[in-house]
């Protein structure tokens, strides 16, 4: 069975999935495995990212749960080379009066015929601008999906069948990509493997989200 989309964690014995849910559930299912063979490959993945968590699996399984990361530790570092560009920007203040219903007004430079394509169209040039941008935003959160979709599915395919038939074909298909021809390649994978591997690969083949009015 599937884990669910949200899992959070994940952890691999080899070719077989062992657990998913929270760090905590994961690492104890973890720590039973290496306990019961000392010799079992166990690998830890971020649900989402494929990142790999490395724990400290040294003493009692009360030992290990106590020197667990905070999960919301684990997505910020993730994500912190996100925020390096510069600081956010201060909020900006507000005269007594109507409320602007979260209206910001700045001063933004264009041509003379930017100007005038915007006073043509409907709603004024304020009407167009915010709707140029909402299309702009949409455009790059589809991008921005797809590529993190990649990208997990290929970390996770790179650690655990790197040496399975048709590891280059697939990654080939994921990036192209090519859904049909990416689930025919990776068919013949151990079950844990190739559903993992497909349920990542969703989010890079799913159809584009329809526009909004």
């Amino acid at each position: 069975m599937n884990p669910p989309s949200d899992t959070a964690f994940v952890a691999f014995d080899g070719d077989h999935r062992i657990a998913a849910g929270d760090l905590r559930e994961v690492a104890r299912a973890a720590k039973r495995a290496l306990d019961q063979h000392k010799e079992a490959a166990v690998l830890i993945f971020d649900g989402v990212s494929s990142n790999v968590v490395d724990l400290d699996f040294r003493g009692t399984i009360d030992d290990v749960l106590a020197r667990l990361p905070a999960t919301e530790k684990i997505a910020q570092d993730e994500i912190a080379d996100q925020f390096a560009s510069g600081e956010p920007t201060p909020p900006t203040s507000r005269s007594p009066g109507r409320p602007k219903l979260g209206v910001v007004a700045r001063e933004i430079t264009l041509l003379p015929r930017h100007w005038e394509w915007l006073a043509r169209q409907s709603g004024g040039a304020s009407v167009a601008i915010r709707k140029l941008v909402d299309d702009a935003r949409r455009g790059g959160e589809e991008k921005d999906r797809i590529r993190q979709g990649q990208d997990a599915a290929y970390r996770f395919m790179s650690a655990m069948a790197g040496n399975r038939p048709h590891f280059e074909e697939a990654v080939r298909a994921l990036f192209a990509p090519d859904p049909v021809r990416f689930r025919k390649l990776i068919a013949g994978w151990p079950a844990d493997l190739r559903d993992h591997a497909a349920r990542l690969a969703e989010r890079a083949f799913q159809p584009k989200s329809s526009p909004q009015a």
